[in-house]
């Protein structure tokens, strides 16, 4: 747990403020924040075919309490796929449409769903790249030569219906170049064991190596300068989520 003062909604995002989120969701009526998580696909499974795809757990509106709405803002009290992250970030890719996910090659694009104005979700893109900057809570997801957005994750696990104290799931979920999206990459830790359990320092590092080869390996261009990165030392002490 940190405490960070005042903050703006971009430095909510920037240094994930619990209390900051949970301040906005507060803000929302139940039926609108119900809808936005709806309409990213929260909820209901993907609809790949796969077996066994998860629809994960939203439940009604109706039934929140205050202080339910307030952690579902941060992740707790509503269950996710990965596969479900990643395809919601592509309201933040696509400039507010969401797009269907296929495990095949298509011929052409699919057709999506708009979910928010495109002004919002460029907005909040703009607000992921923060994240990835210093003083944000993902700087080790940071690409030599891109502009890259995304937020960092890091979760308390559930075990035997209540949140474990001393086991966690962390993730970092971004796209790039965040100029002109062309990838999403989701990465999850499972337990991490090494010493370390914050999205930013265990999921963030896996995720700069995968999007960076897999640019180079598309061909696209940069869209920054070709600099040395601002990454903070290991074991450095930098802004962290509170879980």
């Amino acid at each position: 747990m940190h405490r960070s003062g005042e903050l703006t909604v971009a430095e909510v995002l920037q240094k994930s403020s619990n209390v900051g989120a949970a301040k906005i969701a507060l803000m929302l009526p139940p039926a609108l924040m119900w809808e936005i998580f709806e309409g990213v696909g929260f909820g209901r499974g993907p609809e790949l075919g796969f077996p066994g795809e998860a629809g994960g757990r939203l439940r009604p509106y109706k039934t929140w309490k205050p202080i339910e709405q307030a952690t579902m803002s941060y992740g707790h009290g509503i269950s996710v796929s990965l596969l479900q992250l990643a395809r919601a970030y592509t309201i933040f890719a696509r400039d507010g449409v969401l797009l269907p996910v296929s495990l095949e090659k298509l011929a052409a694009p699919p057709a999506g769903q708009t979910v928010v104005g495109a002004a919002t979700a460029r907005a909040v893109r703009s607000m992921l790249e923060l994240a990835v900057q210093p003083g944000g809570t993902g700087p080790r997801a940071q690409i030599m030569g891109y502009r890259v957005a995304g937020k960092t994750g890091t979760a308390h696990k559930q075990e035997n219906g209540a949140y474990a104290t001393d086991k966690y799931v962390s993730a970092f979920v971004g796209l790039a170049p965040a100029s002109d999206p062309r990838l999403i990459v989701a990465v999850m830790i499972d337990e991490p064991s090494a010493g370390e359990h914050f999205g930013g320092a265990v999921a963030a590092p896996v995720f700069a190596a995968v999007m960076a080869a897999a640019l180079r390996i598309l061909g696209v261009p940069p869209d920054a300068p070709m600099r040395p990165l601002e990454l903070p030392p290991a074991g450095a002490d930098i802004p962290e989520e509170s879980v």
